[in-house]
């Protein structure tokens, strides 16, 4: 699956995207596989509550699940102005 991530997300781990092969069955246990891989995801992912994801450019909780999602992507809430 594609895993994109955005804004200071993408500064923090230092990709705009990536193919990831996983067999995390939501959102969450993706996200702790992120967090094992090296100090700068953990970084990235250390406060989930500052973090929005979309499944398949849907907004998702946490909980929702991965199976047939072809993306993912992590980004900070947007602000208006």
């Amino acid at each position: 699956m594609e895993v994109l991530y955005f804004a200071w997300v993408r500064e923090r781990i230092g990709l705009p995207r990536e193919t990831v092969s996983t067999q995390a069955a939501t959102v969450s246990a993706l996200v702790d596989e992120l967090k094992m891989r090296e100090d700068r995801y953990a970084v990235a992912f250390a406060d989930m509550s500052a973090i929005r994801v979309a499944v398949d450019q849907e907004l998702v909780d946490l909980d929702a699940p991965l199976v047939g999602a072809r993306e993912v992507a992590f980004f900070p809430p947007m602000t208006g102005g």
